[in-house]
């Protein structure tokens, strides 16, 4: 267990008032792995309880995960698992603040440093910068702040009460990605999008230059079927997924 603070913020010049607008995924993009489900796997195992209704919802949330229309509704029958007598987002972003500094050094094995390299280098340039993420955004950012030293606006699932519990309310995902980026203030066209996830095509054909990341081998195919031609899939060193090995001196990975 790490016992570290955070550190220092990175100091990056102010964004352009030209400055493109760049969109981060988080997970297998910035972070190798399933950094909700790592969360959620810890709130599930605080106590014993937990963990026995855990098991006994699996078998029907379970599934559901595995399909996009019915993936919300699976994640939220576990993160009530989790949750249940918290009553609001402020009561989950606490355990966040608890679970990230707890974790820290498996955390920190997770960032991809590749990854973090084409996020700072953005950040150099004046570049317009947000993580949109299928993860809580408290989570996203508490990682990206205390073990990157990163402080860069995170678009994220929203949770709030319900059935005692804190649930997923709208999830951040597919066409709903691009919905909340754009009800968070980030109306700008999108110049570049980096993701691994074919459920992030909606994101990756509004860029200008989509740029494929740690992608499922399965997902190729798809990618090079509805992405412009030439569109780069690249591996930012994300072990088991596929994707060709970025040139060092290209600016931005892509």
């Amino acid at each position: 267990m790490s016992t570290a603070g955070p550190g220092p913020r990175k100091d990056y010049p102010p964004a352009r008032n030209d400055a493109p607008l760049v969109v981060f995924d988080f997970d297998h993009t910035l972070y190798d792995g399933d950094s909700g489900g790592h969360l959620f796997k810890w709130l599930v195992r605080r106590a014993w309880w937990r963990t026995l209704l855990a098991l006994l919802i699996a078998p029907v949330f379970g599934p559901m995960i595995a399909f996009l229309p019915t993936r919300r509704v699976g994640i939220s029958g576990f993160v009530w698992a989790g949750t249940v007598g918290f009553h609001g987002r402020r009561d989950l972003d606490a355990l966040i603040d608890r679970y990230v500094p707890l974790h820290a050094d498996g955390i920190r094995q997770r960032l991809l440093p590749f990854a973090l390299e084409v996020l700072h280098r953005h950040r150099v340039d004046g570049d317009q910068v947000v993580i949109a993420t299928g993860a809580p955004p408290e989570l996203a950012r508490a990682i990206l702040a205390f073990v990157a030293h990163e402080d860069v606006p995170v678009v994220g699932t929203q949770v709030g009460p319900r059935f005692g519990a804190v649930v997923a309310m709208r999830h951040c995902h597919n066409e709903m990605k691009m919905t909340m980026l754009r009800e968070a203030g980030f109306t700008a066209p999108v110049a570049i999008a980096y993701s691994d996830s074919t459920a992030d095509l909606p994101l990756l054909r509004a860029a200008a230059s989509p740029v494929v990341v740690n992608p499922k081998a399965d997902g190729v195919e798809t990618f090079r079927q509805e992405l412009p031609p030439g569109t780069p899939i690249l591996n930012w060193g994300c072990p088991g997924r596929a994707g060709d090995a970025p040139a060092a001196d290209l600016p931005h990975g892509s």
